[in-house]
């Protein structure tokens, strides 16, 4: 054979192998259909998490994506088994509220693996390469509730009910509380009878913490409550001890139940999370890292292995003087449901 039909005949197979001719495998097909995006939840029993996935699911199918939601009802294990089958059945980012900050560190692993970046949601999932962390100034919520406290009562006794151990926001909260009341109770005004942290959140140990401070102290000016959980727990201990409205009661999250006690008078503010825009920034932020875009924070915040890029929202302080021209003006509740009209 001639060089130039040598050449050609080259020239050809190379085309060919190019194409994919002379090959019996059959084409890989491109991935169709929208984005997975995987919402895993440690809980749905309180109204703010019912909220946040439902803004969340809202704001990521206007984006045109598709999400998964799973809850772990508080069970770190059977959290990371959801995380595994959702990364099987290819999603490609996850956003976690993790149940166990410590324990979460295994899904960022799994996701890693297959290449899925990792969202931590609202809390700070610890020792893990996290793509994203988007919350509130959890500091800031502290601050705000002993700021409003200590205004309304500058001497007495003091209960701190903090927020569920585990959890990396609640002790972030509590550091708040205390960058305030410190110089209070060094100087004598105030008193700390007690200050408890309270296992997942929950209003049956909060009032159970309250029932005992009571007996302690017989008297008590005010409780830095972390949440409208245990500040629920709070108030009902202080109804069974018939001091309900003369004691000043924290919390946050504008739950409506929080929303309707402080119009009644016995739980004295709240802090509102604007959670819309907290479900929007996440929602935006996961199909960008699933498309491969970057993202944008504002700071960083070191969870023990690394700076996490992240995004903090600023909270809002609510009592009864602006009640209507916050949580209601913006839609959380309506007046009707506030007020019982």
């Amino acid at each position: 054979m001639s060089r130039a039909r040598l050449a050609v005949a080259a020239l050809v197979a190379a085309l060919m192998a190019a194409c994919g001719g002379g090959s019996s495998a059959p084409a890989k097909k491109a991935e169709t259909g929208p984005i997975k995006i995987g919402l895993l939840m440690a809980q749905l029993r309180e109204e703010r998490w019912q909220r946040d996935r439902d803004l969340f699911v809202t704001h990521v199918g206007e984006l045109h994506a598709k999400v998964q939601v799973q809850s772990a009802d508080g069970d770190a294990a059977k959290q990371l088994e959801q995380a595994k089958a959702m990364l099987a059945d290819g999603v490609k980012a996850l956003v976690v509220v993790p149940v166990d900050l410590e324990k979460a560190a295994d899904i960022v692993k799994a996701a890693a693996e297959q290449h899925v970046p990792v969202i931590s949601y609202d809390r700070l999932i610890t020792n893990a390469d996290v793509a994203l962390y988007v919350s509130f100034d959890n500091n800031k919520v502290g601050r705000m509730q002993a700021d409003h406290l200590l205004a309304k009562a500058a001497t007495g006794n003091y209960l701190l009910l903090g927020g569920s151990p585990s959890d990396n926001n609640a002790k972030l909260v509590r550091e708040g509380q205390m960058e305030v009341l410190k110089p209070a109770v060094d100087s004598g005004a105030i008193h700390i009878v007690a200050e408890p942290f309270i296992d997942n959140w929950d209003p049956a140990k909060a009032r159970q913490a309250t029932a005992a401070a009571i007996a302690k102290a017989h008297k008590l000016a005010a409780i830095v409550a972390s949440n409208d959980s245990t500040a629920a727990g709070a108030v009902q201990a202080l109804t069974d001890a018939k001091m309900a409205g003369k004691v000043l009661v924290s919390g946050q999250d504008a739950e409506l139940t929080a929303c309707q006690r402080i119009v009644a008078g016995t739980q004295e503010m709240t802090v509102y999370k604007p959670l819309r825009s907290l479900a929007r920034m996440a929602a935006s932020s996961a199909v960008s890292l699933a498309k491969g875009q970057p993202v944008s924070s504002l700071i960083k915040v070191n969870n023990g292995l690394k700076d996490v890029p992240a995004s903090l929202i600023d909270p809002i302080s609510v009592d009864k003087g602006n009640i209507d021209v916050t949580v209601i003006a913006d839609g959380y509740h309506t007046k009707a449901e506030v007020y019982g009209k």
